[in-house]
């Protein structure tokens, strides 16, 4: 398992240019040996069984776009980042960890595109059942494309995958990159205060399908004027949160970009979520998809 050094200014500069959208704050944060009581421990797993996204690629021993931005973001919000893309972490001891981030794709039981070692299938039941017995898990981008349900694609699964259904959706496919506008449905959650109404960015946009109905949905897809048949479709959840058992559930769709990244908008989401998904905060989770997205079940066509 490798674990992420200290991130450094001068590192951030490196990474990310000397316009980097980072805050200050970011930049400084703790110093590498000062210690906060309680400081919560979260696993960043990035296996790529399927597609590499460009930010979980690693350059030698450099870290990730999303590694170095997630553990300076962890300076400054008090949360150590653990990061690996070695599934045999989940053979091991789960216990140290508030909550997991997964950036992965693919059937994580097989070796695949990154040729790292894969997670056991007791691997994946293990970290089900720490998710069920109360540690959080935060999705972003293709971990909705990660250990698809058995069937028809472009069909709604009475019982999908069991990771799919602790997320609470799955990926059919995307279309072109493009600007589309996001409503925010609950502004007042963790990382999503200032958020406005909506916003307008560019995107690589996921279609997706197998939705939690407890889901409480916190961003919504606005697909009207979308280019592509995937998005010939209502608007859809594009970020939610929900419990799992005794665990906290959050994703968000969006991550593909490196801008996205880089973006204040993004960490502040991640932040929130994070701190959420460890008990940091609270929010209300009142199932309300039916509400807000009603038609979020009707397929786009194959």
């Amino acid at each position: 398992m490798n674990r992420t050094t200290a991130i450094t200014r001068r590192r951030i500069i490196e990474l990310f240019g000397a316009t980097s959208l980072l805050p200050a704050a970011l930049c400084y944060g703790r110093a590498a040996d000062d210690k906060v009581e309680n400081e919560r421990k979260i696993l960043f797993f990035t296996k790529s069984s399927g597609f590499e996204h460009d930010p979980v690629k690693r350059t030698g021993a450099v870290s990730s776009l999303s590694e170095a931005i997630l553990s300076a973001v962890g300076r400054k919000y008090g949360f150590e980042v653990v990061a690996t893309k070695d599934g045999r972490v989940f053979d091991g001891d789960l216990a140290q960890y508030d909550a997991f981030l997964f950036f992965t794709s693919g059937d994580l039981i097989e070796a695949g595109t990154d040729k790292m070692p894969p997670m056991s299938a007791s691997g994946k039941q293990a970290l089900l059942a720490a998710i069920r017995d109360g540690k959080g898990f935060i999705g972003v981008h293709s971990a909705s494309d990660t250990f698809h349900s058995k069937g028809n694609r472009f069909e709604t699964q009475e019982y999908p995958d069991p990771f799919v259904a602790m997320l609470g959706g799955e990926f059919i496919s995307h279309g072109n990159q493009q600007e589309a506008r996001v409503k925010v449905v609950d502004p007042k959650f963790p990382g999503l205060l200032g958020s406005g109404e909506a916003f307008t960015i560019k995107e690589e946009w996921y279609s997706l399908k197998n939705f939690a109905k407890d889901m409480h949905v916190l961003l919504v897809l606005e697909t009207d004027g979308m280019q592509g048949s995937e998005y010939k479709r209502p608007p859809f959840p594009l970020a939610w949160a929900r419990k799992e058992g005794k665990g906290r559930v959050y994703y968000n769709a969006m991550g593909h970009r490196d801008d996205v990244w880089t973006s204040e908008r993004f960490q502040k989401m991640l932040a929130g979520a994070i701190t959420w998904a460890v008990g940091g905060t609270e929010a209300g989770l009142v199932a309300n998809m039916a509400q807000v997205t009603p038609q979020a079940w009707v397929m786009p066509s194959q």
